[in-house]
């Protein structure tokens, strides 16, 4: 198997979600409890909330890439960063590391292509909604990707994220006002929903919707896991 790097803490309860996904995933290929080789570096997610709010993402940049650096060392063969924000500064980190970087909107378009939809809506924080590092990569595979129109409601969304998600708070009219938002851009003709933060699967599962969910972590761990088997 190869090993993989995982930056995490953005935030550890989505980390461990990928922790988990990824060696369950390991486990099930080979029948048993053979464990994967992945090491992980965890950020100071209230350093990086910090930088983003005084809008350093040179200096989120430096953090990822110190980390790349740090796992490169260990001998991992490929790194990927365990949420969907950090793809922000993918392309300068992707410069400075001598590893592959699984990207999260490559692995999300095509597991949506590979169901047959061309329409999309998108939830994410408000990094990810108002700008096309994500949007607009998975736009390139000729997949409409819908937003919320109200910036109120992006600024909602987002709040709901760093507020409670992050700490892996769970309120109920929280979860409601996200299972609305999804509704009316369905209602919109919306054909699924990437949740396009690795926090809202804490939040919304299968079980709450009737249409397709792409679950970013989830796929993003698929993605990961045929990486690390692929020697085989």
């Amino acid at each position: 198997m190869k090993k993989l790097g995982l930056i995490g803490g953005t935030s550890w309860h989505s980390t461990i979600e990928y922790y988990r996904n990824i060696n369950q995933l390991v486990n099930d290929h080979f029948g048993d409890n053979t464990n994967p080789p992945l090491m992980v570096y965890t950020l100071n997610q209230f350093q990086i909330h910090r930088y983003q709010i005084e809008n350093n993402w040179r200096a989120i940049a430096r953090s990822i890439i110190e980390a790349a650096w740090s796992l490169e060392r260990a001998g991992v063969e490929a790194v990927m960063f365990c949420a969907n924000t950090p793809h922000k500064v993918y392309e300068v980190v992707e410069e400075k590391v001598t590893v592959p970087i699984i990207h999260i909107a490559d692995a999300t378009a095509q597991e949506i292509k590979s169901r047959d939809i061309n329409k999309v809506c998108f939830i994410g924080t408000r990094f990810t909604m108002e700008e096309t590092f994500l949007i607009g990569r998975i736009s390139k595979y000729d997949i409409e990707v819908q937003i919320p129109e109200e910036k109120v409601v992006i600024e909602e969304l987002h709040r709901i994220i760093q507020k409670e998600l992050t700490y892996g708070v769970v309120h109920k009219p929280s979860k409601q006002y996200v299972m609305d938002t999804l509704k009316s851009m369905i209602d919109n003709g919306a054909e699924g929903v990437i949740l396009g933060c690795t926090e809202f699967p804490l939040m919304i599962s299968n079980e709450d919707l009737t249409f397709p969910i792409f679950n970013t972590t989830e796929i993003h761990s698929r993605a990961a896991t045929h990486f690390i088997l692929s020697s085989n």
